[in-house]
């Protein structure tokens, strides 16, 4: 059943699971039913309708609890839409048109709707997050000092994967870890959503609420898609350092990032691989020819762009389809890294890690991976952070790597976070 604000969705199910060719390929037809179809004349809008939503990690894993409000893959087509174009924004309302229906009748409803909704955008405020001491706390405390709650056991899991490396199986392997946070009341996920922007405008923030208290939200560093037309861009990001205390530290700890060995060699893997399973299905793909390093808050990271042409029929599924899960999420070879983690990770990643975004009924869109990322079951926060392992890599600093990656929806679930 759809819920208010929402005029229709498309859920994985069953009937997705699959390998993952096959639930992004579901998707695209499900769309591709709303358009209509047959000799008569149809009203066409001056824009695509956009659907919104994104797929689990994998597919058939099975859910726990954390995730029993995310499906395989969930995209609804929304009522209301405002989003940001150069010099100013788009307020959208839409309805979806029946054969039974009036049009006049249905454009003037929604003309009336829009009317409203200007109004009510134009006396509306930021929410204001609420107070709970004690939780405020406990937050505080766990970005102060993070939790070492597990850390033995995930170093030795770190361990264990190196020595697959040393014997040829997998060349890298993502390594998740989570942490809980209770719940502060009053500090509902759009108050989340807009600390995370705040604090850095550039990283590409998502909020994805499925259910009343169930809602996942984050600030991904990189997109895994983005197709515009014909024009295609994505980024790869992998490689890690912190930010130093200082603009002249972080310089140098830059400079350090740009010439370490292990780092290039797990970011080089990243953009092989997403160079390898684009060029068969793109006209044209460019990538840099050296990384440069991304700095975010508290992290600095190696980027690399990619962009290409895509065929005059591409759609952004079937690219995405190709490219998750990138080397940056999972690892390389793709099937053993998936194998590795199945065994390996103590819990069911969900969503996390997974593409979210959107798309529309012409085929763009654009999507990024659901990474720092927290999801809220009920009245605990879980949050998500992963580490690439690779030959070099050292047990203690990718549990450190993770503790970085924490921060950002630590901060913003704290008081002041956004300050």
């Amino acid at each position: 059943m759809a819920h208010a604000g929402t005029l229709t969705r498309i859920d994985g199910g069953k009937g997705m699971r699959g390998d993952g060719l096959d639930r992004f390929l579901r998707v695209r037809q499900e769309a591709a039913r709303l358009v209509p179809t047959g000799d008569e004349e149809s009203y066409a809008p001056p824009y695509p309708a956009r659907l919104y939503g994104g797929f689990s990690f994998a597919a058939g894993r099975v859910k726990t609890r954390t995730w029993e409000a995310f499906p395989t893959a969930r995209f609804i087509l929304p009522e209301v839409e405002l989003y940001g174009e150069e010099g100013g924004g788009r307020l959208v309302v839409q309805a979806l048109h029946g054969g039974a229906d009036d049009p006049p009748v249905q454009e003037s409803a929604l003309t009336e709707r829009l009317e409203e909704l200007v109004q009510e955008l134009a006396e509306t405020r930021s929410p204001t997050p609420g107070s709970d001491p004690a939780g405020a706390e406990t937050v505080r405390r766990q970005i102060a000092s993070p939790s070492v709650d597990g850390r033995e056991p995930w170093e030795e899991t770190v361990r264990k994967v190196l020595e697959e490396i040393d014997r040829g199986r997998v060349s890298k392997v993502v390594l998740a870890r989570h942490l809980d946070v209770p719940a502060r009341s009053g500090m509902d996920p759009l108050s989340v959503l807009m600390r995370l922007h705040r604090t850095d405008n550039r990283a590409h923030v998502f909020l994805f609420e499925p259910e009343t208290r169930e809602a996942l939200v984050g600030a991904a560093p990189e997109t895994v898609a983005t197709l515009i037309g014909r024009r295609f861009h994505a980024t790869a990001v992998a490689g890690s350092a912190p930010e130093g205390q200082s603009p002249e530290e972080s310089r140098e700890m830059a400079e350090r990032l740009l010439v370490s060995e292990k780092d290039l060699r797990e970011h080089a893997l990243t953009v092989q691989e997403m160079v390898r399973s684009l060029e068969p299905i793109l006209d044209e793909l460019a990538a840099e020819e050296h990384p440069h390093v991304l700095h975010l808050p508290g992290i600095q990271h190696l980027e690399t762009r990619l962009a290409g042409r895509a065929p005059a029929d591409s759609h952004v599924l079937r690219l995405l389809a190709a490219l998750h899960p990138t080397p940056a999420v999972c690892g390389l070879p793709r099937a053993e890294a998936l194998s590795l983690i199945g065994e390996e990770e103590p819990f069911d990643r969900g969503w996390y890690a997974g593409p979210v975004g959107w798309f529309d009924l012409e085929g763009n869109g654009v999507f990024a991976p659901a990474l720092r990322s927290g999801v809220r079951a009920g009245d605990r926060w879980r949050l998500f952070a992963g580490a690439g392992v690779v030959a070099g890599s050292r047990p203690e600093l990718e549990w450190e790597e993770t503790g970085m990656k924490f921060e950002p929806v630590l901060r913003a679930l704290a008081p002041g976070g956004d300050r």
